[in-house]
């Protein structure tokens, strides 16, 4: 049990978790260096980024030395993809929705495994399977009051909202009582356009703001 402890302590000290999304494994591989370079220690490569799979493995051996860096896969839909991600190097999995079977096999590899959530009712089934911090998704529909709210009859529930997080508004987040917040969009833009220096200074501040919510 204890692997599987220590990757979500390790994703809960990252607490910015960088959702890296890009058209090709060059700028993905890029991207992710860029935002480690910067601070950012979790890393959740997607699968709509072609060979994603290779993405991971590189990123996760580049990294071994670093017990910091925590390299995991995103927008896993099924279980073959989940077990793909594992061998690749995966170190947790990410679904935009709840899936069992994937649940399972992350329990057999003790990875952690974080599936998007919207309701009670889901996020319920996502504990009873062993999921240890769930994924509010998309995050821009609730916003940072949801949390409350959640609590109240899911005190024990990790959560991590994805989708709308901002430098602006992860204070609300955190103090609202999430573990970790998911970012990707804004933090990610200046890579569309091969601006790494910019990943790099944008994951800076987003760093910078999690040190100064965590002092509080």
């Amino acid at each position: 049990m204890l692997k599987k402890v220590k990757t979500v302590e390790k994703l809960v000290d990252a607490g910015v978790i960088a959702v890296v999304r890009g058209k090709d494994k060059t700028e993905a591989i890029k991207a992710a260096h860029a935002l480690i370079k910067g601070g950012i220690k979790g890393i959740e490569v997607t699968f709509t980024v072609p060979q994603a799979d290779q993405i991971i493995a590189e990123i996760a051996n580049h990294y071994k030395n670093d017990a910091s860096v925590i390299v995991g896969a995103g927008t896993v839909l099924d279980i073959v993809t989940a077990r793909i991600a594992i061998m690749a190097g995966a170190s947790f999995i990410v679904s935009p929705a709840f899936d069992r079977e994937i649940a399972e096999l992350c329990n057999l590899y003790q990875v952690p495994y974080s599936p998007g959530c919207m309701t009670i009712t889901e996020m319920q089934t996502a504990l009873k399977s062993g999921v240890d911090i769930i994924k509010l998704f998309p995050g821009s529909a609730y916003g940072s009051d949801i949390i409350k709210a959640i609590k109240a009859p899911l005190p024990q529930a990790n959560i991590m909202p994805t989708g709308g997080v901002s430098l602006e508004n992860m204070a609300e987040w955190f103090n609202a009582g999430v573990v970790a917040v998911g970012v990707g969009g804004n933090l990610l833009k200046p890579a569309e356009v091969g601006d790494f220096d910019a990943v790099t200074k944008m994951a800076k501040q987003y760093i910078d703001k999690l040190k100064e919510i965590r002092k509080k």
